[in-house]
């Protein structure tokens, strides 16, 4: 008889326990996220998704015009949606406003699970950054592209209904709160502190 018990799986990275936030809660928290900076702002977490539902964090990342940020899975995974499964290029970066993930995760060690890979402390409205809006951040140069970003089934079941109703209100598409899709331009390496620069 086999005595050996089985040892329980560590728990996958995507689904660990969050505080979920009210929307009144939320709410309350406009006017900090309105007030980010417009033109210079900066680098708060960088985050490496090496495979689907893993995450991590990096202290350095690496961008590339064909890879994107370099040990991440956005080229791997492809988009189901594109003839032969491509990769979408103008969805090579997803950018997370840090003053909203922070209202909704609270906890910084669940910024993660959002899914993005740079959280800027940055006005992400489409006003402030339309489509074509290139950025310096660190030492590359990336590009802000037309791809919407908005909440899917795996960020309201990460952050709960009521977070996935903010960043999807008449408010949150205004400001872009879910995130902003961009594309790299030219490669350069960025570090949680770079400032992230509006390219006139």
């Amino acid at each position: 008889m086999d005595t050996q018990q089985k040892q329980p799986s560590p728990p996958r990275q995507d689904l660990l326990d969050t505080t979920q936030t009210s929307l009144a809660e939320l709410e309350s928290n406009l006017e900090h996220i309105k007030s980010a900076p417009k033109n210079q702002g900066s680098v708060e977490l960088i985050v490496c998704r090496p495979s689907t539902g893993k995450r991590r964090e990096l202290e350095q990342g690496q961008l590339c015009p064909e890879r994107g940020l370099v040990g991440d899975n956005w080229q791997a995974r492809g988009d189901y949606k594109r003839p032969g499964g491509q990769a979408h290029p103008d969805m090579q970066l997803n950018l997370m406003n840090a003053r909203a993930i922070s209202a909704i995760a609270r906890d910084k060690r669940h910024w993660k699970l959002a899914g993005d890979q740079f959280f800027i402390d940055m006005d992400l409205s489409p006003t402030n950054l339309p489509a074509g809006t290139r950025l310096q951040i660190g030492s590359a140069l990336i590009e802000v592209t037309a791809e919407p970003h908005l909440g899917c089934k795996k960020f309201l079941a990460r952050f709960g209904k009521d977070a996935a109703m903010f960043v999807n209100s008449k408010i949150g598409k205004t400001l872009n709160l879910r995130g902003i899709n961009a594309r790299v331009i030219e490669p350069g390496v960025v570090k949680p502190g770079d400032i992230v620069l509006k390219i006139a």
